[in-house]
């Protein structure tokens, strides 16, 4: 699924009329495609956010974000420890239950709690993809 979305950032200072550039205003699980509209794979009401603050309860023993949907088409599970607003890092991806793949995160909103808008922008080789969810629990 991820290889077939072109790459694009519908979130940077490139693009001064990026729709997510300074809120999350397409929420959900998006990308920009070759015309530069915004496309939802996933709607943010379809997607599960879950914080971990603690380093004994996150994703890989330390404060995190997993993110999921098993009742969308596609389904799709996501984890990270990247948190920080500015931090980047690594993050776990499956799309309809495919084997875990490496990507490169980077947090560009950051929220600790419920309500709070999280906005992640997810690389995979030239593919990028972004998550504007709100945290629905924090454990």
């Amino acid at each position: 699924m991820l290889c077939t979305i072109i790459s694009c950032d519908n979130d940077d200072d490139v693009n001064n009329d990026a729709t997510n550039q300074d809120q999350c205003n397409y929420q959900g699980f998006s990308y920009l495609d070759t015309n530069n509209n915004d496309q939802t794979l996933i709607a943010e009401s379809e997607l599960n956010t879950q914080y971990f603050p603690n380093a004994s309860n996150g994703p890989y023993g330390a404060p995190g974000i997993e993110i999921a949907s098993f009742t969308s088409s596609p389904t799709l599970f996501f984890t990270t420890n990247v948190i920080a607003l500015d931090e980047t890092g690594t993050g776990w991806i499956s799309i309809n239950g495919a084997e875990l793949e490496a990507v490169t995160v980077t947090c560009q909103r950051a929220g600790t709690s419920v309500g709070d808008e999280v906005r992640l922008d997810v690389v995979y080789g030239v593919v990028e993809v972004e998550f504007c969810v709100i945290i629905d629990e924090v454990l």
